[in-house]
């Protein structure tokens, strides 16, 4: 997804947006050509082996001549095995693109309307907030303007490292009874896991399935798409690629249940993908063109440069035209399917490495000539870092709120001898003492020192990530004592 818990702390402070923010156009850009194999090999070679931004990428292209690949890299350390076009790859947020066609043509059909609260989807007695007498629809979902946040407040996974995978429908409906909106339905973009969650977990209420079944029922099934799914085969798993950390080191798969599986859950390889970006751009007869057609039309602004959304669906102007696209980004890998619906052509990009510049910018250079980012260098690995033993009196002294920016603030909360940090918008995680006024995390490389006052109790939190230092002062309103 756009964020991962590689970058729990900085990315959450930092201005949201993407890598391939377009800024000011100029008014008559030169001729561009699509790069050839060549070229496209020689961005992979520097993003891989000088840049050390991957350890492997594919990238499909498809337009009036047909399907192409370029791959560079290897399988992992120790495993010369090249990448091609079966190797299958987390798609995370992409799959987004999914559940918002799922939509469009439920809404075709006339099974749901695009305007329809989504409550009457969900089991009789939710409660879905509400806010000046409107009700969160599907299309509010579908174009994150729905008011909701980016996560839920009460997810707190049992393993930060996999974070979807114990958070249930049940725990949603909860976080829904009680949530209150910020602000007015429709009146603001805000990028949202949690929405896109709930659109497909209440599109499969309505089909009567579980969202695998209806993503193949729907799209993948009627396409010939038989590598994309959420549940492997053993064929698959051994399609699978490693997933990397932006330090290069192997990291565990994400695993989703229904409540969040429509936001990120869908795994696929550039063979599939080019697939649907044939019929997406009218090349291949099928069903679903009627409703990849209207998937395109509702257009709500966000706070991205030049860009509007779409049912599931980002489209940036830019000098050359409109490119449609959507990325994803979970643990272990960053990705993006990107479209010109006027010269026809469509990229894939999968990579197996989860870094911040990720791989938005080599799509968007393909179709448009849009300049190359300069990735900033991987992290160092990790100092070591060592837990002591702390009695909980003294970890109590710690807990509270601090405010991080203006619109995030780091929950410290304490259960049983366990600290936790929650920053919003994102999961808890749990934090370890190693000296008296110091704690670190193990999901990401990253500390925090407390301030304290004469009897010992926090006035200020500092967190230290990639070379930077952060004080949160305490802000009115206590955290939990403990659970």
């Amino acid at each position: 997804m756009f964020r991962t818990m590689a970058a729990i702390i900085m990315a959450a402070v930092a201005a949201a947006g993407v890598a391939h923010a377009q800024g000011e156009h100029p008014a008559k850009p030169k001729p561009w050509n699509i790069p050839d194999r060549a070229q496209i090999r020689k961005i992979l070679i520097q993003r891989i082996d000088q840049q050390r931004q991957a350890r492997g990428i594919v990238v499909g292209l498809v337009d009036a001549t047909g399907k192409r690949l370029v791959s560079y890299g290897v399988r992992d350390a120790g495993d010369n095995q090249p990448l091609d076009g079966r190797t299958i790859f987390e798609i995370g947020s992409m799959s987004k693109v999914f559940t918002s066609l799922i939509l469009a043509d439920m809404a075709r059909r006339h099974e749901v309307r695009l305007d329809e609260p989504v409550a009457k989807l969900l089991p009789p007695g939710t409660k879905v907030p509400e806010r000046g007498g409107r009700q969160i629809t599907l299309i509010d979902l579908a174009t994150h303007t729905s008011g909701l946040p980016r996560l839920p407040t009460n997810m707190t996974p049992k393993d930060p490292a996999n974070p979807y995978a114990d958070y249930t429908a049940e725990q949603l409906y909860q976080f829904l009874a009680r949530y209150q909106l910020p602000r007015d339905i429709d009146s603001k973009y805000e990028y949202s896991n949690l929405g896109g969650g709930l659109l497909g977990l209440a599109l499969s209420r309505r089909a009567g399935t579980g969202y695998e079944a209806l993503v193949k029922q729907r799209i993948t099934g009627p396409l010939g798409m038989r590598s994309t799914s959420i549940t492997l085969s053993a064929d698959q798993k051994a399609r699978l690629e490693q997933g990397h950390d932006a330090s290069l080191r192997p990291v565990a798969n994400w695993d989703f249940q229904d409540a969040t599986a429509g936001a990120g859950a869908l795994r696929s390889d550039a063979d599939d993908l080019l697939t649907f970006l044939d019929a997406e751009l009218g090349f291949a007869s099928t069903p679903l063109a009627p409703a990849m057609e209207a998937q395109l039309k509702p257009r709500r602004p966000t706070d991205i440069p030049n860009t509007e959304v779409a049912l599931g669906w980002h489209i940036t102007t830019t000098a050359r035209g409109p490119i449609v696209w959507h990325n994803g980004g979970t643990g272990g890998y960053r990705t993006i399917m990107a479209f010109d619906p006027d010269a026809r052509v469509g990229v894939v990009v999968l990579s197996d490495t989860s870094t911040p510049a990720g791989v938005d910018d080599i799509a968007f250079h393909i179709l448009a000539g849009t300049p190359l980012v300069e990735p900033p260098k991987p992290p160092k690995p990790p100092s070591e870092h060592h837990e002591i033993e702390m009695d909980p009196s003294q970890m109590q002294k710690m807990v509270g709120r601090y405010q991080l920016a203006p619109e995030v603030v780091a929950e410290v909360t304490l259960e049983g001898s366990q600290l936790y940090v929650q920053l919003t918008g994102q999961p808890r995680a749990p934090v370890f003492p190693e000296r008296p006024r110091r704690v670190f995390w193990k999901v990401v490389d990253a500390q925090a020192d407390f301030e304290v006052d004469a009897e010992g109790r926090a006035t200020a939190m500092v967190l230290h990530q990639a070379g930077r230092d952060l004080r949160a002062p305490r802000v009115e309103g206590e955290a939990p004592a403990s659970r």
